[in-house]
């Protein structure tokens, strides 16, 4: 395992009992506008539904959360409703960040060809809406300009989201290198499954790491990504690294992100 995959699966595998650390703000809604310190961040996402524990600050030992069945989307319309809900804005992610160009895309679905090049394609059967927010943290004080992007999809039933999940482990079996079209490339790609009893704030999570190869000059860059399922919504995060940028950071970037996605996800999902 690379230390950058064994580091996020670290972060990712973290949750806390009692206070999270998070306070939401539910809008008409009912999605909820999550802060979350940087320490936290760092430490791992917090789990937004802890396992009962039998004394004041026991960490959880399980993911507890179950959706209410009356929030379950099962028609298009109600997937869109939810991924707009709670999908993250560049506030709302972290401190500092702005809208990309283009900052969303909708209804559209990732294809990896044969030779490893990616395209974008009608949503496939099963899959009720799929929505994508890019954000930046710009260039400043000699780092350049972080790239991160959340996608939440929704499926019809939590078995397909289960797949979508194996797929992912499997693209990047089946190519490690990747092509992302205008000029940009991922190289040494390394993703898995993270264990079921590891993973405190979402029903499944995996994660991978490896290489970005911008469009200009500057060489490779860092660049890890995970996906998490509550239910039958997959959370999926990314963040392409930038000069000046260490693993560790874009680890608390991704983590942060993750956090604070299925905390919002789960909202739409409760009672």
């Amino acid at each position: 395992m690379s230390g950058a995959l064994g580091a996020m699966l670290a972060l990712g595998g973290c949750g806390s009992g009692g206070d999270t650390g998070t306070k939401a703000k539910p809008g008409p809604s009912g999605s909820g506008s999550v802060s979350v310190s940087a320490s936290s961040a760092a430490s791992g996402p917090a789990a937004p539904s802890p396992a009962v524990s039998t004394a004041p600050g026991t960490l959880p030992t399980a993911y507890t959360f179950t959706p209410d069945p009356a929030r379950v989307p099962h028609t298009p319309e109600q997937a869109q409703r939810l991924t707009r809900a709670a999908a993250l804005d560049p506030d709302s992610w972290s401190a500092g960040m702005v809208a990309h160009d283009p900052y969303e895309s909708a209804a559209d679905w990732p294809v990896l060809s044969a030779d490893c090049a990616w395209s974008r394609a009608g949503l496939p059967d099963g899959v009720l809406d799929s929505y994508t927010r890019r954000m930046d943290v710009p260039a400043k004080d000699g780092k350049g300009r972080l790239l991160g992007s959340v996608t939440l999809t929704v499926h019809r039933d939590a078995a397909a989201a289960d797949r979508d999940m194996q797929e992912t482990v499997q693209q990047s079996f089946r190519c490690p290198d990747q092509d992302l079209g205008g000029g940009q490339s991922l190289q040494g790609l390394l993703s898995m499954h993270q264990p079921k009893e590891s993973v405190l704030n979402a029903d499944a999570s995996m994660f991978e790491s490896g290489k970005f190869v911008p469009p200009e000059s500057g060489g490779p860059q860092g660049y890890v990504s995970t996906k998490s399922r509550i239910g039958t919504v997959v959370m999926g995060l990314s963040v392409k690294g930038a000069q000046g940028y260490e693993t560790k950071d874009l680890l608390r970037v991704a983590a942060e992100g993750a956090a604070k996605a299925l905390y919002r996800v789960e909202l739409e999902l409760k009672s």
